[in-house]
C-alpha cells in the first residue's frame, strides 16, 4: 500500500460525468500537479482546470480531496468528477501515469479499506453484492450485510464464545487454587448451548440469504407435449423456448431469470419425462431429473387430459410443490384439488399461478428478524464453528484441555467470517470479484 492507485470508477464509453479516483501517499501531490494550488478544503467540490505534465489542458472539472484516515480506504483519495469522453478520460489517466500512479488491480479500493479497518470482510462482500444487485430484495440484503448486520451477528458470537472459554481456562490453567470453584468449566454448559442454538437456527433457514444473491429456482417437469415450454414463455413474457406439436422438442434444460416479488427467479423449461427412445433423449430425461431434484420449488404440468400423466407426475413432486392442469382451452371441465387450471398458450389462469409462485418466493426469501448468511463461505465457517462448539459441549466435564482448544477452533472460525484472523486465500478470492475502481 506504499503505491497510489488509480482507476476509471464509472463505465468506460461516453458519459455526461466519468469519476477517477486515487488512493494512496501520492495523492495529494498528483492533486496539486493537476489542479494546482490551493488545494481545495476536504471533502467539498471544486472545480478547477486540469493540466497535463506538458501545461496542456485536459479538462474543467470538479475535484475532491479527501485526507486520511477520513477516507473510503483509509488513505489521502482523490475523485476526478470529468466530462465523460474517451478522449477526456484517456487523457487524465495518461497524465496520472506520468505522475507516477498505477492502475487498480479489481477491488484494490475496497481490499485497502479493509486492510486499513474501515470494513471488515462482510461488509466489504455487502457493498460487492450491492454493486451488483438487480432487484430489489438483493438491495436490501446487501444494504443490510453492508451497514453491518452480520459484523454485529458474528461479533456477537464470539463475545459470548470468548466469555464462556473464560470459565474452561479458568480450570485448565487453576486446577488446584482454592478460589476456583470444582469444575468450574461446567459453567460454560448453558452459553454454550445458547450459541448453538442460534448458529443451527441461522443454518436452519432453507439457504434464504444465499438465494437471494443467486436466484430462486423453479423446475417445470411433464410429459413431452404437457406445455412446460408454452409456461416458460408465458412467464417470462417473451419467446424462451421452441414450442411445437412434436413430443420431444425439448431436449436440453432451457432456463430463463426473472424477478418475482422483487427476487431474482431461475425458471427452467426441462425434457419431457417419458422412457427414452435414443441416447440424446435419455441425457435430456437424466438432466430433468437432477435438475428437478436440485430445485427449490417444482412444477408439475400436465396435459389436463391425460389422467395417466396426471396420476405419474404426482409421485414426483413434494409436499410443496404446484400442480398445473394446462390446455384448460382443450379440456374446460377438467379439474384435480390443489391443482391450478390454466391455458399456457391463451394465458388463460396464469395470473394465478404467478401470483403463488411469488407468494412462495416472498415467504421464503423475505426479509426476517435474523440476518441471513449471504455465501457459502460464511455457511462453511457458522459450520466449522458449530461441530467445534458441540464437540467442546460434549469434553467439558472430563476433558477440559480439549474444549478449550475445541473453543478456540470454533473462535477462529468465526473470525475468519470478519477477516480477523490471517486469510490470504480468502481476501484474493473475495476481492478479484470486485469491478474496478472499487
Amino acid at each position: 500500500m506504499n503505491t497510489t492507485i488509480y482507476a476509471l470508477s464509472t463505465p468506460p464509453g461516453r458519459s455526461g460525468v466519468a469519476v477517477v479516483r486515487l488512493s494512496g501517499p501520492g495523492a495529494g501531490g498528483m492533486l496539486d500537479a493537476l489542479a494546482g494550488l490551493p488545494r481545495p478544503e476536504p471533502r467539498r467540490a471544486a472545480l478547477r482546470t486540469l493540466n497535463a505534465p506538458d501545461a496542456s489542458v485536459i479538462d474543467r472539472a470538479l475535484v475532491l480531496w479527501f485526507p486520511g484516515p477520513a477516507s473510503f480506504t483509509g488513505e489521502d483519495c482523490v475523485e476526478l468528477h470529468l466530462h465523460g469522453g474517451p478522449a477526456v478520460i484517456e487523457a487524465a489517466l495518461s497524465a496520472l501515469d506520468e505522475s507516477g500512479a498505477v492502475p487498480a488491480e479489481p477491488g484494490e479500493f475496497t481490499r485497502r479499506a479493509f486492510e486499513n479497518d474501515k470494513l471488515d470482510l462482510t461488509e466489504a462482500e455487502g457493498l460487492a453484492d450491492l454493486i451488483e444487485a438487480e432487484t430489489e430484495g438483493q438491495r436490501q440484503q446487501a444494504l443490510a450485510q453492508m451497514s453491518g448486520a452480520l459484523r454485529e451477528l458474528y461479533e456477537g458470537w464470539r463475545e459470548d464464545l470468548i466469555v464462556a472459554m473464560a470459565s474452561i481456562e479458568g480450570e485448565i490453567d487453576f486446577p488446584d487454587e482454592a478460589d476456583v470453584p470444582d469444575a468450574l468449566s461446567h459453567v460454560a454448559h448453558a452459553p454454550l448451548s445458547r450459541l448453538i442454538a442460534s448458529m443451527e437456527a441461522h443454518l436452519d433457514d432453507g439457504r434464504r440469504g444465499e438465494r437471494v444473491r443467486t436466484g430462486f429456482s423453479i423446475a417445470l417437469i411433464g410429459a413431452p407435449n404437457a406445455g412446460k415450454s408454452s409456461l416458460l414463455n408465458r412467464l417470462a413474457r417473451r419467446e424462451a423456448a421452441i414450442v411445437t406439436d412434436i413430443p420431444g422438442t425439448t431436449r436440453d434444460v432451457v432456463e430463463v431469470r426473472v424477478t418475482m416479488a422483487g427476487f431474482p427467479v431461475i425458471i427452467s423449461d426441462t425434457a419431457g419425462l417419458r422412457e427414452a427412445v435414443d441416447a440424446i433423449e435419455a441425457e435430456g430425461v437424466r438432466r430433468a431429473l437432477d435438475r428437478a431434484d436440485n430445485a427449490d420449488l417444482r412444477i408439475g404440468v400436465v396435459d389436463a387430459r391425460s389422467d395417466e400423466d396426471l396420476l405419474d407426475l404426482r409421485g414426483r413432486l413434494k409436499d410443496d410443490d404446484l400442480l398445473v392442469l394446462n390446455k384448460l382451452d382443450l379440456a374446460p371441465q377438467k379439474r384435480s384439488e390443489g391443482a391450478y387450471r390454466l391455458s399456457a398458450k391463451s394465458g388463460d389462469g396464469v395470473d394465478m399461478l404467478e401470483a403463488k409462485i411469488e407468494e412462495i418466493v416472498r415467504e421464503r426469501l423475505g426479509a426476517r428478524e435474523l440476518p441471513a448468511l449471504s455465501r457459502a463461505r460464511h455457511r462453511r465457517a457458522v459450520e466449522s464453528a458449530l461441530a467445534a462448539l458441540k464437540r467442546c459441549r460434549e469434553r467439558l466435564a472430563d476433558a477440559p484441555e480439549l474444549a478449550g482448544e475445541d473453543a478456540r477452533l470454533a473462535v477462529r472460525a468465526l473470525e475468519s467470517l470478519t477477516g480477523r484472523v490471517d486469510v490470504e486465500d480468502v481476501l484474493d478470492r473475495v476481492f478479484s470479484q470486485f469491478c474496478i475502481g472499487k
